[in-house]
């Protein structure tokens, strides 16, 4: 059933009763996910423990899909939150990697649930899973006010998401054990340096 399901969109809370149901039924899963992995949770426990009957929680999430993606964007949002103004007594790059780092290290304090969201992120069709644009457009507003970019170009936007992309590689590479979490950071750290180095708002180079 959840496979059928996932080929709609999930519906959107109305009212504060379903906005506070929804936080509800996303704090089960994330509970269950952190504890027993992704494979091993199950819809029917998410419900369950959540306190909402098995109809909501698929009107609201269709598929476990869904359910992570809004874990992760969930997550996202409330890192961007968390950050403050860039202090600009370091270079750009390097700041964004010192803000993908600790992102990184939040993430992977609960390896289970960072792997249920990851997952759920890669294989989710933007077409029918909205929390993977609200992650996107997060994302690309934290690095673009990081780096001090007003109005990206194309380019800028294009660099923004090859970064992306590649963090979300590494630190599934960390999660599967191939690297440690020093050797992620560096990774990170020199993606920064070299992708962003062409970007708008760089120095010249002399």
């Amino acid at each position: 059933m959840p496979r059928i399901a996932e080929a709609r969109a999930a519906a959107e809370p109305s009212s504060p009763e379903q906005v506070a149901r929804q936080h509800r039924i996303l704090r089960a899963a994330a509970a269950l996910a952190a504890e027993k992995g992704p494979e091993r949770v199950q819809m029917h426990e998410v419900a369950r423990d959540a306190g909402v009957a098995i109809g909501t929680l698929y009107r609201y999430f269709p598929s476990k899909t869904h359910l992570f993606t809004a874990l992760l964007a969930e997550q996202v949002e409330r890192f961007d939150e968390s950050l403050g103004e860039p202090s600009g007594e370091e270079e750009p790059e390097e700041a964004v990697a010192g803000v993908l780092a600790a992102a990184s290290r939040e993430l992977l304090r609960r390896p289970l649930l960072a792997t249920a969201m990851l997952q759920s992120f890669n294989t989710a069709n933007a077409a029918t899973v909205t929390d993977v644009a609200r992650i996107d457009r997060t994302f690309d507003s934290i690095i673009l006010r990081t780096l001090g970019i007003d109005e990206p170009s194309a380019k800028d936007l294009s660099l923004i998401r090859l970064l992306q992309q590649l963090w979300y590689g590494v630190l599934q590479s960390s999660l599967n054990g191939r690297i440690s979490l020093p050797d992620a950071e560096a990774d990170i750290t020199m993606a920064c340096r070299l992708l962003l180095a062409p970007r708008s708002n760089a120095h010249p180079q002399t």
